[in-house]
């Protein structure tokens, strides 16, 4: 437990060697730990003042495994052996890796579909509880999926309190909520915890503990990794990752992770919030990229792109010749998830902005309730080919009059430095065979691309859409639902609620001056087949 290795080569073993003496000499690692705010600057002082909490999760946190295990036998005794999770963000992306790397079942409901949410619904609702996880207590998709259960639960002749499980800060106005509905527990999260470093917390642990996770032993690797995390040693592998993360020069911002074995699914999916969200602001950033092994992002030398390659601790590390620009990061779960929390707070400094704010997250949301409140007419496509709706700004589709031609156009907006990030406001377990639109148009463009499923991206990565550099391209797909499902005692449908969130999203990046192609699928499963195959033909005439 606590295994941590780490090699690095070329510009990433430059930037460990020019900053990693300056890091020891400032006391980075012993003031991290000790929640010294005063790291990141004045201006970022306050906030950091308040989100610190991380460094001790692993400890503070103790108290709460014996209650969330008491919990899950008595849950199992009553015959419920199925939890869903109600969460965005972080609230859903850590205990998604925890559960997913112990093999157990966990049904992450993370998105406003209604497919998604139908899909969850219809399976073993006698078997049900539903853990309902939100820092704010004010997420409006959170709050839609607990209405939409509890309603189901009733109709069901089931007690639905006895099968709600809530998490979140004290005082949050879900807290006092739960407890007055009689809620079957409420579990208070630290809220000196920002959620996207909120792995270690209740926000990580009751969720992938009722599943049925060891959450003791994942907190024993977590705490004897920052005995060495807080160390102010060359050695330590939280500095030098966070010296290659934000102290390459130039910076290379595009930082794609690689799984090769590392033995945690879906980590680069949580780091990739976790980065992208704490360093895209203020005009600068880095972009995770979440790849597969062979994809064309892994081989390419560019002078903006940094390859991270995640292999397994049994491996012997080899970070390849000396001009690779690359790392190479094994580590169990626990200890990878504080390293690379610490990494981030080191990149912040390094980058010369503050980890723990997300300044553009709310305009996003605030774009949509706007749209649910005014419900205007749907905006007009500019053409239909097929079973896709094509909608951009003239300047973006030039004399684009095909689904190929759209794409070509939306790709040519790309500058030297520009990535492509592709938005799917879709069923992300229906519909996975879109994520293979990534690597297709990443080679396309022959640039970097990200995929992200909506609306669950918005609370991660698209913080550095807004705040990031202004160098990327976006792609959104929507589509129509044969379903929808209305939201008790409220005035939208889950349908209406993604459409507005698409397209407040859209609109944000626009009023941005980011370029934005927007497809809507007319039939789900038509327009899919349609968009892959115009990708693939593009693919081979290039």
């Amino acid at each position: 437990m606590g295994s941590l290795s780490f090699e690095a080569s070329g510009a990433a073993r430059t930037a460990v060697e020019e900053h990693v003496g300056t890091l020891v000499a400032d006391k980075v690692a012993s003031r991290i730990a000790a929640k010294d705010p005063t790291l990141w600057g004045t201006e970022a002082e306050a906030e950091a003042g308040i989100r610190l909490g991380w460094v001790e999760a692993a400890e503070v946190s103790r108290p709460l495994v014996r209650e969330i295990l008491d919990l899950r036998d008595d849950l199992r005794a009553e015959g419920i052996t199925r939890i869903v999770l109600a969460g965005m963000g972080g609230s859903s992306l850590a205990p998604e890796v925890i559960a997913n790397t112990a093999g157990v079942e966990l049904t992450v409901l993370d998105s406003t579909d209604p497919e998604q949410v139908s899909a969850a619904l219809a399976e073993r609702l006698s078997e049900t509880a539903l853990v309902v996880a939100s820092k704010s207590g004010s997420t409006v998709e959170t709050d839609s999926q607990r209405r939409i259960f509890e309603q189901a639960f009733t109709e069901a002749g089931l007690d639905a309190a006895a099968r709600i499980i809530v998490v979140t800060d004290p005082g949050s106005p879900m807290d006092a909520a739960a407890r007055e509905a009689g809620y079957r527990a409420v579990f208070n999260a630290d809220p000196n915890v920002g959620g996207r470093y909120s792995a270690l917390t209740a926000f990580g642990l009751v969720p992938s503990g009722l599943a049925g996770v060891d959450i003791e032993a994942l907190l024993d690797d977590a705490e004897e990794a920052a005995e060495i995390l807080a160390e102010d040693a060359p050695e330590n592998i939280a500095l030098g990752l966070g010296a290659v993360l934000g102290g390459t020069s130039p910076l290379r911002d595009k930082i794609v992770i690689v799984d090769e074995g590392s033995g945690i699914v879906g980590f680069a999916d949580w780091a990739e919030q976790l980065v992208a969200e704490s360093t895209g602001k203020s005009g600068t950033g880095l972009l995770p990229v979440v790849a597969n092994p062979g994809d064309p992002e892994t081989t390419w030398e560019d002078s903006d792109i940094l390859l991270v390659r995640l292999v397994s601790p049994a491996a012997e590390l080899q970070a390849g010749d000396s001009a690779a620009n690359q790392v190479v990061v094994s580590g169990s779960l626990g200890s990878q998830l504080l390293l690379w929390e610490y990494a981030t707070a080191v990149a912040g400094r390094l980058l010369g902005i503050n980890p723990f704010d997300q300044p553009d997250v709310e305009a996003a949301k605030a774009a949509a309730r706007g749209l649910l409140d005014a419900r205007p007419g749907s905006q007009p496509p500019a053409f239909t080919d097929g079973a896709v709706q094509v909608l951009a700004d003239a300047q973006v589709l030039g004399g684009a009059g095909s689904l190929a031609a759209a794409l070509q156009a939306l790709i040519g907006t790309l500058g030297p430095e520009g990535y492509l990030s592709i938005q799917a406001y879709l069923d992300r377990f229906g519909q996975a065979e879109l994520a293979d639109l990534r690597p297709q148009l990443a080679a396309l463009a022959h640039r970097p691309a990200t995929f992200g499923w909506g609306p669950r991206f918005l609370h991660s990565t698209g913080q550095f859409h807004k705040g990031g550099p202004a160098v990327g391209a976006y792609l959104q797909i929507t589509a129509e639902s044969s379903l929808d499902l209305p939201v008790p005692g409220r005035p939208f449908s889950l349908g209406e609620l993604i459409a507005a969130q698409a397209a407040g999203d859209a609109q944000v990046l626009a009023d941005h001056g980011r370029p934005v192609l927007r497809l809507h699928l007319t039939d789900r499963r038509a327009g899919s087949t349609q968009l892959l195959e115009a990708v693939a033909q593009l693919g081979g005439k290039g």
